[in-house]
């Protein structure tokens, strides 16, 4: 057993597949606008210049077809369920879901028989944001939580 010896040149890197994927994935993450109500405010917030998404790689698509995130931003209505399905559904895999503020989490203080009480009714929801209104920084830290959540992805399946 002796030293290993130095096969590659200075500028190579090696790298699996999961990890390149995944980088190039949670690198240009592109959420679908669809705000439904007040929360919708504060996602936009978060897309002006003092939160900046675009330095995290996050740039709104205003089409499901090119996007790959879903933030379901706002109070979702019985009316409204079909469409954000709908949505959910024309965008490609893989594909993640953001609940944001206590209407798209619980129904927050609308229990009525309009109003569906969580996002997850609807669609597999990976990531929820409490608040009413949740700050800038909540979607902000839920966006690197799935981040970390895509860094761990397995890719290639045996």
């Amino acid at each position: 057993m002796g030293v290993m010896e130095h096969k590659f040149s200075d500028n190579i890197i090696t790298a699996t597949v999961d990890g390149v994927i995944n980088w190039a994935r949670r690198s240009s993450l592109w959420p679908v606008t669809f705000g439904l109500a007040c929360c919708a405010i504060e996602m936009m917030a978060v897309g002006a210049s003092k939160y900046d998404l675009d330095r995290l790689g996050v740039i709104f698509r205003a089409t499901p077809r090119q996007a790959d995130l879903m933030i379901v931003a706002g109070t979702v209505t019985r009316k409204m369920a079909p469409v954000v399905r709908k949505v959910y559904d024309q965008m490609p895999e893989p594909k993640w879901v953001i609940a944001m503020g206590s209407c798209a989490t619980s129904g927050g203080i609308f229990d009525t028989y309009s109003t569906v009480q969580g996002a997850d009714e609807i669609v597999p929801v990976d990531f929820y944001i409490p608040g009413c209104p949740p700050r800038p920084e909540a979607l902000l830290d839920a966006i690197v939580a799935l981040q970390e959540k895509i860094k761990g992805n397995k890719v290639l399946r045996k």
